[in-house]
C-alpha cells in the first residue's frame, strides 16, 4: 500500500510522536509498505513559540498539496495537528481524498499549563480538526473515552511498541550517586510536571534524562539532582537498567512510552493514576500508582524486575503497525 504520513514532529526531535513513527515507518517499510513523509525538514520553519527546539513549517499549504498529488497515495495519516497537519487535512478535503488523523498529544491541556487558556476552547479546535478524518486513532482505551466524551468521532485505537532486543535488563552499577536511584526520563517540559518528581523527600539519588526549556530553572531550584541531558537507543537503555524506579509525574500523557520502554528494562514504574499510567502499569506487579507519589515511588523498589520486564514483552512494534494498517481507509 501507498501511504504518505504527514507530521510536524520528526527528526532531530526526540519524543513520543517521533519514536512511534519511526518506528511505524521501519516496520510499514520492512513488510512492503511504501511510504512517503511530510516533515518540516522539507520547509522554512520558525521556532515554535515557548518551545524553541520544535520548529515549525512556514506557508506550507501549496507544497503540501502539491506533494500529495504527486505521490498519489492510497492512504493520508495526518499524525499532528500544526500547520503541516492542517494543510495536510485541508489538501485531502479539497480534494475528497479520506484521511485518518492521530490524537498523540493533550494539546488542551498543554496549552492550559502554558498560557491558562481553557481547555474548551483548544479541546473544540481539535474536535472541528479531526472531525472529518474516517478515523482518529488513539492510544488507550482511557483517552478514547474522554475524548468519546468530549463529542470526538470515529475513535480507534492504535497502541505502542518497545524495541527488546535494545531495552532489556543489564544492571551493571549505580554510577553517579548512592542508591536507589529514581529516574525521569522525558522532555524536560512545564507540562511534564517534573517538579512533583523532584520535590519529593526520598532516599538515594534523583537522575533526570532528558533536555527542554525547563531544565535551566530546574537545575538551579534541585541542585542534588544529577540532569544527565537526551539520551537514545543503548545509551538511555543503561539508565532504565541501572535505575531502581521509573518516576512518571506527568498527568498530561496520552501513552507514555518511557513506561514500556523501563519495564522492558526490568524497571518499574511509579506514577499517578492518570491517563497513559492506567492503561499500560500493571497495579502492583509492574508499577504502583497513587496521589502519594512518594508512597508510590518507595513502594515499587519491591516489585520482581522479571515480572516487570515479562510485561514489557507483550508490547511489539510489529503488533501495533498492524493495527495502524487496519484503521487505515484506503481509497
Amino acid at each position: 500500500m501507498r501511504i504518505l504520513i504527514v507530521t510536524d514532529a520528526w527528526t532531530p526531535q526526540i519524543n513520543g510522536v517521533v519514536v512511534t513513527l519511526t518506528n511505524t515507518i521501519a516496520e510499514l517499510t520492512r513488510t512492503g509498505h511504501d511510504v512517503g513523509v511530510i516533515s518540516p525538514q522539507q520547509f522554512s520553519t520558525l521556532p515554535c513559540p515557548t518551545y524553541p527546539d520544535i520548529r515549525l513549517a512556514m506557508f506550507p499549504g501549496r507544497a503540501v498539496a502539491e506533494q500529495i498529488r504527486r505521490f498519489d497515495p492510497e492512504a493520508v495519516h495526518i499524525a499532528t495537528e500544526g500547520p503541516l497537519g492542517i494543510a495536510a487535512r485541508r489538501a485531502c478535503i479539497a480534494a475528497r481524498r479520506p484521511f485518518t488523523t492521530a490524537y498523540h498529544t493533550q494539546f488542551p491541556e498543554y496549552v492550559h499549563a502554558r498560557s491558562r487558556l481553557p481547555v474548551g476552547v483548544t479541546y473544540a479546535w481539535l474536535r472541528r480538526f479531526h472531525g472529518p478524518a474516517t478515523a482518529v486513532m488513539v492510544g488507550t482505551q482511557d483517552i478514547e473515552c474522554r475524548l468519546a466524551a468530549r463529542g470526538f468521532r470515529n475513535l480507534v485505537r492504535w497502541s505502542r511498541g518497545v524495541d527488546t532486543a535494545v531495552f532489556q535488563p543489564g544492571r551493571s552499577g549505580p554510577g553517579e550517586g548512592a542508591g536507589p536511584v529514581f529516574l525521569y526520563v522525558g522532555r524536560v517540559a512545564v507540562e511534564k510536571n517534573i517538579e512533583a518528581f523532584l520535590a519529593l523527600d526520598l532516599p538515594g539519588t534523583k537522575w533526570v534524562v532528558g533536555d527542554g526549556p525547563a531544565r535551566p530553572a530546574l537545575q538551579r531550584r534541585f541542585p542534588a539532582a544529577v540532569f544527565h541531558g537526551m539520551k537514545t537507543g543503548e545509551g538511555l537503555a543503561w539508565y532504565y537498567q541501572n535505575a531502581d524506579v521509573l518516576i512518571f509525574p506527568s498527568r498530561t500523557d496520552t501513552f507514555g512510552l518511557v513506561l514500556i520502554e523501563a519495564m522492558a528494562c526490568g524497571t518499574p514504574v511509579a506514577a499517578f493514576p492518570v491517563t497513559g499510567p492506567v492503561d499500560v502499569v500493571r497495579q502492583g506487579t509492574t508499577g504502583m500508582m497513587s496521589e502519594d507519589l512518594r508512597g508510590a515511588a518507595l513502594a515499587a523498589l519491591d516489585l520482581d524486575r522479571d515480572t516487570v520486564r515479562r510485561h514489557a514483552a507483550e508490547y511489539s512494534w510489529q503488533a501495533a503497525t498492524d493495527q495502524f494498517v487496519r484503521n487505515l481507509r484506503p481509497r
